[in-house]
């Protein structure tokens, strides 16, 4: 692109970031910001406004019989979900986040309150898992990375709120490929068997433990035009179900990341488990088609019944178009059946308000606070680990004295980069948090946005210096107020990050000298599929309390 069209393309994102973002209020009489479609703007949407919940958070239930993708906002990738009776249950990609795979509850499809990890025990980064009830008894069949042995484990719980069993390694004697994204199937035999991407599958025991006989290859796939802008091929993600007379898998094709136009969502179907698999007439059931969508990357679809038999949906995730930093979020879309038995898109734009389930009722608010006092224990709930173990709890220890409630933390490496720091997932375009940290001798400690132990922004305190912390560096030393109590507030508001601490419980603040932007803090940025989080950490070598986190979101 030349420079006149550079500089014409930069025009039309200042104006159209303008259209879709807060005005700025000049006085207090001022009129309210509206939001509208700008003439000549030809790839700018209307601008939709979600429902507020816990803390101004972002929330997709509208209250009138509407809801607003994304479901689950944040960084909820890959969502595996089962309907049981009147309720429903998702599960998503954890990666290097410990105590991992916290189950999801919901009645209504919409409104999704947090249940509690399934597991504790660290076995590596945890890609795209399956969630699935048999005979009885939960399991989740779970894809992990761990440097010398990537393996597929299980675990299983007879009640949903666990207990949850030890992770079972599926591949012990890695007699099987290194294959990713189990999906488990009953087959025509009454026979388990789990598909894997690549167009793979392999038996299971009955009992859902094990593997029995060998791996075969049954499926390839669904090629897309070559002129399509995608990031590569890569077959993934096989969710499975049986419809009718067919058998059906869906797939994801296109790459995870990369341009907004890869990754789609394809669908084949055969009578046997053991193929032949037909490709759908339909395929792509649904693509990003142009980087002016509000949704980029859209895909790996699980397909489930809606609360009213016959309404079906499909479950998915996608990026937010300029928010990459968020991750890959939970959106709801709902589909339905041809006569002669496949499945497409009802046509929404998912973008736009659509029409919520029929006949779900919400069982309780959306979402939990992300505020915290430190008075209970909210690992699996809200926080964990960056790649901490079972261990690494010991670490923490809750109390409460003359000032109150607090999280103490034994102190790990000497930097976010070899800490483990403590996340959690904050699902809104702008927030902030507070926290109080309170150092004893020879501790640091701090509050940042954190992507991976290569990648992360924020400030670090001891008790006679601040320490930058930017780019994923510690960089430099700068003075701080006296004393080893501080409160800090961390501001991202649309990828602009500033820090401000106060000596006063809050009653004034200074602003640190240094802001930083932090859009590129992502995937196709930095690898690892995961996504820029609010974090605290612990490092040094004395223990730091934590008290009184508070986090709102921004308008």
């Amino acid at each position: 692109m030349n420079r006149p069209m550079r500089l014409i393309a930069g025009a039309l994102l200042v104006a159209a970031t303008a259209a879709c973002a807060p005005a700025q209020q000049t006085s207090k009489s001022a009129a309210p910001p509206t939001c509208t479609d700008q003439p000549g703007l030809s790839f700018i949407r209307e601008c939709q406004e979600w429902a507020k919940g816990f803390e101004g958070q972002r929330n997709a239930d509208l209250g009138d019989g509407t809801y607003l993708n994304p479901i689950v906002a944040g960084d909820r990738p890959d969502p595996s979900i089962i309907k049981d009776g009147d309720d429903y249950y998702m599960v998503f990609s954890t990666f290097e986040s410990y105590p991992a795979l916290t189950i999801w509850h919901s009645t209504d499809m919409i409104n999704w309150q947090p249940v509690g990890p399934s597991l504790t025990k660290y076995i590596g980064s945890i890609w795209a898992p399956e969630l699935t009830k048999h005979n009885g008894r939960y399991y989740v069949y779970i894809p992990a990375k761990l440097p010398g042995h990537n393996s597929n484990y299980v675990v299983w719980a007879d009640d949903i709120r666990g207990p949850w069993s030890d992770p079972i390694d599926l591949n012990p004697d890695k007699k099987y490929p290194d294959r990713i994204d189990p999906g488990h199937l009953v087959g025509e035999d009454g026979k388990r068997y789990l598909f894997f991407s690549h167009g793979d599958y392999v038996q299971l025991s009955d009992d859902g433990l094990s593997l029995v006989g060998e791996m075969k290859h049954v499926y390839d796939g669904w090629k897309y035009p070559e002129e399509w802008d995608v990031e590569s091929y890569a077959q993934e993600g096989p969710k499975m179900l049986k419809h009718g007379d067919y058998f059906y898998m869906v797939t994801a094709v296109g790459g995870t990341a990369g341009p907004p136009t890869g990754h789609m969502v394809i669908a084949a179907r055969s009578k046997s488990v053991h193929g032949p698999w037909e490709n759908s007439p339909h395929n792509p059931i649904i693509r990003t088609k142009h980087a002016s969508e509000k949704w980029w990357s859209r895909g790996h679809a699980t397909l489930v019944e809606g609360p009213t038999a016959g309404d079906w949906y499909m479950v998915y995730h996608g990026y937010e178009n300029s928010f990459h930093t968020i991750g890959r979020q939970t959106m709801l879309e709902p589909i339905e059946w041809t006569d002669n038995g496949w499945f497409v898109s009802r046509g929404y734009d998912v973008g736009k308000p659509i029409p919520k389930p029929a006949g779900g009722k919400s069982s309780a608010p959306h979402g939990i606070p992300l505020s915290d006092d430190f008075s209970t224990n909210k690992f699996g709930l809200q926080w964990s680990f960056y790649r901490g173990d079972v261990n690494e709890i010991d670490r923490v220890k809750y109390g409460r004295d003359e000032k109150g409630y607090y999280m103490e933390v034994a102190p790990k490496g000497d930097s976010p980069s070899n800490s483990s720091p403590l996340t959690f997932i904050a699902g809104d375009q702008a927030y902030e948090f507070e926290v109080d940290i309170e150092l004893s001798p020879g501790a640091m400690a701090g509050a940042l946005l954190f992507y991976n132990d290569k990648l992360y922004a924020g400030t670090g305190v001891r008790e006679d210096h601040f320490m930058l912390h930017r780019y994923g560096m510690d960089q430099r030393r700068s003075a701080k107020p006296e004393g080893n109590s501080i409160r800090l507030r961390v501001t991202n508001d649309r990828h602009i990050l500033t820090i401000r601490y106060s000596t006063d419980n809050g009653k004034t603040w200074k602003k640190y000298d240094t802001q930083m932007e932090v859009s590129g803090f992502h995937h196709n940025v930095a690898y690892g599929f995961m996504s820029l989080r609010p974090a605290i950490y612990a490092a040094g070598t004395g223990k730091t309390k934590f008290r009184n986190l508070t986090y709102k979101a921004l308008p």
